[in-house]
């Protein structure tokens, strides 16, 4: 039986604002979410499906990149008017379940370059705490993809963004990629830094009393690494 600590605090209706992006709801995507849900669904089938989801969430992702016009000559010898990427980009996981959306953006991106990011919560004063961060050089002239599973109360995410703009990086530069958020998390990181995008794959209903996500899927490192919590 659920206890009221496993419910999600009651929220108004959510419209996600301009600067959130959602994977489009297709018969596929819902199946894959419906898989990685559900609390039986076995390691293998876990980690199979996070990653197709993740792909697709990159792909998009990638969609929201500044572009320019780019005329080329096909084997045929006509023009093709077509497009290039405008400036280039690295991957920032945030570990350690940051870590497993890296080889979905390897896979697109070919010899991309991936910084790391560790934070965790400081048991006296209950804030994020920085503890380990290593960039790519030139990060700071770069459009920088921010991978994180999921987007709760936003403090990881928020603190992670906080130290990229130490390093340089502009803040319309960060595209934060999970596949779950909730309202309070979406809320709390647009209104420090509205000039951020995200997208994700879905919206849940909020936060329990826990601070987890629901219905959500649980601890999503865990499940895909196959530790305890």
């Amino acid at each position: 039986m659920l206890s009221s600590q496993d419910l999600a605090i009651e929220q108004p209706h959510f419209v996600p604002p301009p600067q959130v992006t959602l994977l489009r709801p297709t018969p596929q995507l819902q199946a894959m979410m419906s898989v990685i849900r559900d609390r039986n669904t076995i390691r293998a089938d876990f980690v199979f499906y996070a990653d197709r989801i993740i792909r697709l969430l990159i792909e998009e992702g990638l969609n929201h990149l500044p572009v320019v016009e780019k005329r080329i000559l096909t084997p045929t010898g006509n023009e093709y008017q077509g497009l290039d990427f405008q400036g280039r980009i690295c991957g920032v996981s945030i570990m350690r379940a940051g870590e497993s959306m890296e080889q979905g953006l390897r896979d697109v991106c070919r010899s991309v370059r991936i910084g790391k990011i560790l934070i965790q919560r400081d048991e006296e004063t209950a804030l994020p705490k920085l503890y380990y961060a290593k960039f790519p050089p030139d990060i700071a002239t770069r459009y920088c993809l921010l991978l994180d599973p999921a987007l709760a109360t936003g403090g990881s995410a928020m603190k992670a963004i906080e130290v990229l703009n130490d390093y340089g990086v502009l803040e319309e530069r960060i595209l934060f990629v999970n596949l779950l958020c909730c309202p309070e998390g979406i809320t709390a990181v647009l209104e420090k830094y509205p000039k951020i995008k995200i997208v994700t794959a879905e919206v849940d209903s909020g936060l329990n009393a826990k601070k987890f996500i629901v219905p959500g899927l649980g601890d999503f490192g865990c499940r895909y690494y196959g530790t305890d919590r």
